[in-house]
């Protein structure tokens, strides 16, 4: 079994506050392999982003990398990262128990929809990634992401046997009933576990980003834990056993056409 964290917190503005807000919900799970936190969890989404990025060895990572070795648990956990047109890389980082860095993936697909422009601020990454992390092989994936059926495949074609998204899903009609759904698909036709963790809204920033419903859903698309709109902090397990399980009933996987599929 692997103890999982999912850590659905508030995100400010200030990274110092936010790395406060990191620090103080792993001490809240001990006991824990990985803590999973939302997108974005550096500092909030805006204009000012392009100004607050930070380098992976700047002041916000390190003071992740110190919390992940003092409480021995790796960590995933989204931030910004300054690219060469001016603009900023959204950026999962994956850190080890030990405070190592052991992946970042830079966010694919950018949120130019629903009247949104991500791609204003937000350079395109364009390497999927799959990590090894805490006994586990997770394929990472950020927010808008999860729409994109195709990159979760291809994490699986990677190896990855866990599917990590994190989120600052933003509300409104229809969205959060999108996110459930999304991330409980995406399960299912992988037959793999997914940690999905959003932010919890902020009532201080009433912008419109973090709905929460953190879940951990398991391989045959059951939601085992839904943290629901408030903030919050929940340790649950992760058996490798449900996708052996799953992929023997359903071998949707091996079952694929590919030189039809993608013809």
């Amino acid at each position: 079994m692997t103890r999982i964290a999912l850590c659905q917190i508030p995100v400010d503005h200030d990274p110092k506050t936010n790395l406060e807000t990191v620090r103080d919900a792993l001490a809240r799970v001990p006991g824990a392999d990985l803590a999973v936190f939302p997108e974005a969890t550096l500092t909030r989404f805006g204009r000012g982003v392009t100004h607050t990025a930070e380098p992976l060895d700047g002041p916000f990572v390190t003071g992740l990398a110190e919390a992940a070795r003092v409480h021995g648990v790796a960590v995933i956990a989204g931030v910004f990262e300054p690219a060469e047109d001016g603009r900023v890389w959204n950026t999962a980082v994956a850190l080890r128990a030990d405070g190592s860095l052991a992946a970042a993936y830079r966010k694919i697909h950018l949120f130019d929809s629903f009247g949104a422009k991500e791609s204003n601020l937000v350079a395109p990454g364009d390497e999927p990634v799959v990590v090894e992390l805490a006994g586990l092989r997770i394929g990472l994936v950020t927010c808008y992401d999860v729409r994109f059926p195709e990159l979760a495949r291809a994490l699986v074609d990677r190896g990855a046997d866990t599917f990590a998204v994190i989120a600052a899903w933003g509300s409104g009609p229809l969205k959060e009933d999108h996110w459930t759904t999304l991330v409980r698909a995406r399960a299912i036709e992988n037959t793999t576990c997914t940690i999905a963790v959003g932010q919890a809204p902020n009532p201080a920033i009433p912008d419109g980003f973090g709905v929460g419903r953190s879940m951990l859903v398991d391989p045959m698309g059951v939601a085992r834990h839904d943290l629901g709109p408030g903030p919050g902090v929940l340790v649950a397990e992760i058996d490798p056993a449900w996708t052996a399980t799953a992929r023997a009933t359903l071998p949707s996987l091996e079952h694929r056409r590919l030189g039809v599929d993608r013809s």
